[in-house]
């Protein structure tokens, strides 16, 4: 066994692992970080973020040639679909990516350690690799192991009939029908890529509603809009069982009283994910998990053991690439004696579908159960210049105010590209922005953007074009 020393260790390559080893190396830290898979990158570069929105966009362009461009003038007389040419351009996308990745490493010289990480000792990190093992020490030691999707008992992956997320994005054939379990962002962003190439997709929830964690006002206006898609719903309803038969899934689902069997040709289980320890031997060491399996920290990101740190999904909270991010970042400044902080009120949340889903800060409701007496501005799309032009005016934007402070408390949008427009709003809670900063910022006309003014105004109702 050789012995490698250095300041930092990081288990795990995702957006909290990566960028987490290219600050500490910026620093001037010495950075070795440990993957088991093949690529670097992790869940999001692989199987999440980055191939679900290439198929996203793919799906999109497909959807728009058969269903908009001839009001553009355009005119298609057949579009067919080449679903091996849109699989090898999203695999192209996840290869740049990780590639990407690998050049970064080597340009801030951080070591890049294949195998299996397992802590065997504070400061001490066993790798298990094809060659043998290694053990690599350090001052610090960061677990950034990400999640991985929650299987449910009564429906075991086989990955062909019964698939997680990470099955959903290689699929070999287009299913004529796909029902979805867990009507939360994966289930919609995967089910949106399929239902727009032709699927029929069905989603099977057991709360009341899409999206739980986000403002009920904007869910329930894209559930309407996704319905326009083709999507249908059967909320509180549970999945009880599947069976299959031949090319074909029977799931028995319940409702209150009622019972029931819908057949399908994929069964996408999209439930939440759960946190990533298995092998790493944490618990082994002193390391506390919580009771739902997540690595329990302080605020500077500390486990239980001095020098034994973990940032992202397998922390919990919002588990989202660009939190885990934050966390990396913060975590090694702090290690460096800088004031590494994250404002988890001032994290964007965004669901990929079309329109876009989009909400940073608090919610109507939350805003309410946290104290705030709240005012509320709206402006729809409708009414938007650019969107128009776009065709694409279906959603709104909503501000949510402090009503004695007129501090900026919330902002939710439903549009095209919601997920570029929410960084502006993302930046005006970060420094606590009024309502009547970002009423009197000026914004280029004509832009989807100049909606997040107007519904800013609308806080105090001196919208202009409403």
């Amino acid at each position: 066994m050789s012995e490698n020393n250095y300041d930092v260790v990081i288990i795990g390559s995702g957006p909290g692992g990566y960028v987490a080893a290219i600050r500490a190396a910026q620093l001037g830290m010495t950075v070795a970080c440990i993957e088991k898979e093949p690529n670097l990158g992790g869940t999001c570069s692989n199987w999440g973020c980055i191939p679900s929105k290439a198929l996203l966009d793919s799906s999109e362009f497909y959807y728009q040639a058969k269903h908009d461009f001839a009001k553009h003038g355009l005119k298609v007389d057949k579009i067919d679909i080449d679903l091996p040419t849109m699989m090898k351009r999203k695999d192209g996308v996840v290869s740049s990516n990780t590639q990407g990745i690998s050049f970064l490493f080597k340009k801030n010289k951080i070591t890049h350690v294949k195998g299996t990480a397992r802590i065997s000792a504070p400061g001490k990190v066993v790798v298990t690799a094809s060659d043998g093992e290694k053990t690599l020490t350090a001052k610090h030691i960061i677990v950034a192991t990400g999640s991985a999707p929650i299987e449910l008992p009564a429906f075991k992956f086989d990955g062909k009939r019964i698939i997680s997320s990470d099955n959903a994005i290689s699929l070999p054939k287009i299913p004529e029908k796909m029902l979805i379990i867990g009507a939360g962002v994966i289930g919609l962003e995967l089910g949106s890529v399929w239902s727009r190439l032709g699927t029929q997709v069905l989603v099977v929830e057991f709360l009341d509603r899409i999206v739980p964690n986000m403002d009920k006002e904007m869910t329930t206006a894209l559930q309407k809009q996704l319905e326009k898609q083709g999507f249908k719903f059967k909320f509180k309803t549970g999945a009880q069982s599947a069976t299959v038969e031949g090319d074909k899934v029977k799931v028995a689902w319940t409702s209150g009283e009622d019972k029931g069997v819908e057949e399908a040709d994929v069964v996408l289980v999209a439930v939440g994910r759960k946190p990533y320890t298995q092998g790493l031997g944490l618990t082994e060491v002193g390391v506390e998990l919580d009771k739902r399996g997540f690595v329990v920290v302080d605020g500077h990101y500390q486990t239980k053991v001095p020098g034994i740190y973990a940032i992202g999904d397998v922390i919990g909270g919002l588990m989202l690439a660009h939190k885990a991010e934050e966390e990396g970042v913060a975590l090694v400044e702090l290690l460096a004696g800088q004031a590494g902080h994250v404002n988890y009120n001032a994290v964007p949340n965004v669901v990929y579908t079309n329109p876009e889903l989009a909400s940073v800060g608090y919610g109507e409701d939350d805003a309410k159960a946290n104290g705030f007496e709240i005012k509320i501005g709206k402006f729809p799309l409708l009414a938007n210049g650019r969107a128009k032009a776009m065709g694409q005016t279906e959603g709104f934007v909503k501000v949510i105010g402090d009503a004695k402070t007129d501090r900026l408390l919330g902002v939710h949008i439903l549009a095209p590209r919601a997920s570029d427009m929410i960084a502006e709003a993302a930046v005006a809670i970060e420094f606590a922005s009024s309502v009547e900063d970002v009423a009197r910022s000026v914004h280029a006309h004509p832009t989807l953007a100049e909606a997040f003014k107007e519904a800013a105004l609308a806080v105090d109702k001196r919208a202009i074009h409403m």
